[in-house]
């Protein structure tokens, strides 16, 4: 994506967001106590998609789980798909 997103972490709402374009698209969680995130749903209006917003709001929570040193439950698909691809490429690294 060439365009640079800026995405605000809304941790009271428990959740990633972007604005692109007046579209609001948003990655959601929920924080199941004993250092344990379930992301369960990644939003992106049709007119935003292909663009990689999806990827980088589920960059960006990985990051942040990461970081605060979170085990991540990927119960939304796109989330799965995406940390099985990351996986291979650091296996193959």
């Amino acid at each position: 994506m060439s365009e640079a997103l800026t995405i605000r972490h809304d941790q009271t709402g428990h959740q990633f967001e972007t604005h692109v374009d007046g579209h609001r698209a948003y990655l959601t969680y929920m924080d199941l106590g004993k250092q344990t995130l379930d992301i369960y749903r990644t939003f992106v209006p049709d007119a935003l998609r292909g663009r990689g917003i999806a990827a980088a709001l589920t960059e960006r929570a990985l990051a942040y789980a990461e970081q605060m040193g979170y085990t991540v439950i990927p119960s939304c698909s796109y989330v799965e798909r995406y940390m099985e691809r990351q996986q291979r490429h650091s296996n193959q690294a």
